[in-house]
């Protein structure tokens, strides 16, 4: 549009990408976002400093803080969303629930009103009948939001809203509402100008959550008919309406099973899945709230607004998807590959090669967006996305969004905000392999470590023993996968293995390009692309002389990462599986080998992410019991309470309030 940028950065975003994208940057204060991305007067300050004659507050943060709003208005600065009014209107839980019912919109059985205390949230629930949603009257994206299913979860979940509330966005007003028990979470997209025209846009299926934050988005829904999505799309403008909104903005509902659908809350701001909408429909959100700000009037009638395609939206989380479907990594990005080669294929992020992913911000580490004639096609492109996208120093959920997008349920359209629950009721555990697919990975395995062996046996394209060339043409194998030992037999016929298992025959075939993250491998017809996990050690650091002057060199080894008992990881199908492959002397000789004994976990208590301890509860001589709380750990702006694991007394405290701790550091020793 040729509007030149100014980006605010904390301290430690100082070489993030939106930094490097703007005309300008100006640091607002250290990593902490109340020192920072929330602190108003150093932003109004660099807004007086670049004379920026507008702001666009993003996806978080400021975005919906009328405060903020006011501020920017009464210095004369444009801010691209919404006035003060529909702010405080919509942005406040409460408030808007009213103005909902005002504009004739279903709304959820709950209490008007703000919660005081703890014990006056237990007498709500009760008139309202469990289950009960306690969330933050300011609050969204999943912060300060809790579901109990008693008095004595309402009262810890008041605890947790209230201080993650305070903590997110500076206001700890609490509400309580019905939980709709096994709902879809599908929300209305409008933008409205400031002539008084309102448009929807469309829905999006937002239904794949974990901790009440979305992860898999989509549009159109399946689910909607098109009567049902007029009926929502007008409720969604009426409400825009009624509260005067101009600019681009959410209107989110829940619909039970027989298509009976409830005002949830408006989001004030753009979305994070905002490019589902923009894929289906050919309008830019960002562009039409600009010139919205500008005051320009739309330029889209409804009837305008069509739905080409499908779209389907990934959120890819440093997360570790194993972990109650994702606890927060953290650490540098050594290696990062988007799938851009992919056709329709659409990568929103901020980070690149070598950023941080800190404890400071949220864990998303982009969005990963397929565009497709239908939905079918749409789901097939970020089936391959997923394959193809490299991100190594992180742990990340390509595994569990990989699972969800080829699972039946999904493909078929059968979802819920209780999808992952119910899929995964133990908890995520990775792909499970069928017989055939555990033959083509150890078949893929087995070519792999023959590749390397014979790579490795030349150097620029020459036998590094010409006098002592090798004609070996067949290895006899043992690899070990999960709880199984398989006997693997590979012959090599050109560029191809032939590889013999479980009595069966398969012919896998590839460039063996081992320098590479990616492999496409073709078994048996079969395409498959899988990461090799190269492990990019550092081999040496050496002092040479080039030319009268002394240079640092890194030289890098890239390679299968093996160990030196031959324990390989392979990404196959999205899951990264751990294989040992040895070679049948070198098996028959491992059974000597001692086992390392495994830790008795049940008398400490270790840190399962990266966070800062927010309160200890014990100290030591204490007695607790199994499942009383321990402490509670913040990361990334949400609270999580350690239990205990038996009941004893406490014989060391190893952490105390405000302090940082990593994932596996030790909090607490029982005796």
């Amino acid at each position: 549009m040729g509007i030149k940028t100014v980006a605010i950065h904390s301290d430690v975003d100082a070489n993030a990408v939106h930094v490097k994208m703007a005309d300008e940057a100006v640091c607002v204060g250290p990593a902490p976002t109340s020192k920072s991305y929330l602190n108003m007067d150093a932003i109004m300050e660099v807004i007086r400093k670049t004379r920026a004659q507008a702001v666009h507050p993003g996806y978080g943060f400021l975005s919906e803080n009328k405060e903020f709003a006011r501020r920017l208005a009464s210095e004369g600065v444009t801010f691209i969303g919404p006035d003060t009014h529909a702010i405080q209107a919509m942005g406040d839980k409460i408030e808007s629930k009213l103005l909902a019912k005002n504009a004739k919109v279903n709304t959820i059985p709950g209490f008007d009103g703000v919660v005081k205390d703890a014990d006056e949230a237990v007498r709500i629930a009760r008139e309202i009948g469990y289950p009960v949603m306690i969330k933050a009257s300011a609050g969204g994206g999943g912060k300060g939001m809790r579901i109990a299913w008693d008095d004595e979860e309402t009262r810890e979940g008041f605890r947790f809203s209230s201080q993650e509330a305070a903590s997110s966005f500076g206001d700890d007003r609490l509400l309580i509402e019905k939980f709709i028990d096994n709902p879809r979470h599908i929300e209305i997209q409008v933008l409205a100008d400031k002539h008084g025209n309102a448009l929807w846009l469309n829905e999006r299926e937002c239904s794949i959550q974990r901790r009440n934050q979305k992860v898999v988005e989509e549009a159109p829904s399946t689910f909607l008919d098109p009567e049902t999505r007029r009926a929502m799309g007008e409720q969604a403008v009426a409400l825009a309406k009624a509260v005067k909104y101009s600019s681009a903005g959410t209107v989110e509902f829940l619909v039970d099973s027989s298509k009976n659908f409830y005002f949830l809350e408006m989001n004030t701001r753009l979305q994070v899945e905002h490019p589902v909408t923009e894929c289906i429909t050919g309008l830019d959100l960002v562009q039409e709230m600009i010139r919205v700000a500008k005051g320009y009037p739309l330029r889209h009638k409804q009837a305008d607004i069509p739905i080409n395609g499908w779209a389907v939206e990934c959120r890819v989380y440093a997360e570790d998807p194993y972990k109650s479907f994702g606890l927060p990594s953290i650490g540098k990005l050594s290696q990062y590959q988007e799938p851009l080669h992919v056709p329709s294929v659409r990568v929103d992020s901020g980070i690149q090669q070598g950023s941080d992913i800190s404890i400071y911000y949220d864990p998303m580490i982009s969005k990963l967006i397929t565009y497709g004639s239908n939905r079918a096609e749409a789901l097939k492109r970020m089936e391959e996305a997923l394959d193809n996208y490299v991100i190594r120093g992180v742990a990340h959920n390509i595994s569990l969004l990989r699972e969800v997008i080829v699972h039946p349920r999904f493909v078929q359209g059968d979802i819920s905000t209780k999808f992952l629950p119910e899929v995964y009721p133990d908890g995520f555990k990775g792909h499970k392999l069928t017989d055939l697919e555990r033959r083509q990975l150890l078949a893929t395995a087995a070519s792999l470590y023959v590749a390397e062996q014979l790579r490795s046996q030349r150097f620029l394209g020459t036998p590094r023993i010409p006098i002592a060339e090798s004609k070996r043409s067949s290895w006899e194998l043992s690899v070990h996968l999960g709880d199984g030992i398989y006997p693997v037999a590979v012959s090599k016929h050109g560029s191809s293995f032939s590889v013999e298992v479980d009595g069966m025959r398969l012919n896998v075939t590839s460039e063996w390009n081992l320098a590479s993250p990616l492999l496409s491998v073709t078994i048996d017809g079969t395409q498959r692309t899988i990461q090799l996990l190269p492990s990019s050690s550092l081999e040496s650091l050496r002092d040479q002389k080039i030319c009268g002057k002394y240079s640092k060199i890194l030289l890098f080894n890239y390679r299968i990462s093996r160990n030196a008992s031959g324990e390989t990881s392979i990404q196959f199908l999205g899951t990264v599986y751990k294989l040992q492959i040895l070679t049948k002397v070198a098996a028959e000789l491992s059974k000597y080998m001692p086992e390392k004994a495994a830790e008795d976990t049940s008398s400490i208590l270790r840190s399962p992410m990266p966070g800062t301890v927010v309160a200890v509860s014990v100290k030591p001589g204490d007695m607790v019991s199994e499942g009383q709380e321990i402490c509670v750990i913040e990361a990334m702006k949400m609270q999580n309470s350690m239990i205990a694991a038996k009941t004893g007394k406490v014989k060391a405290v190893h952490c105390k309030a405000g302090d940082t701790v990593g994932e596996e550091d030790l909090l607490v020793e029982l005796e």
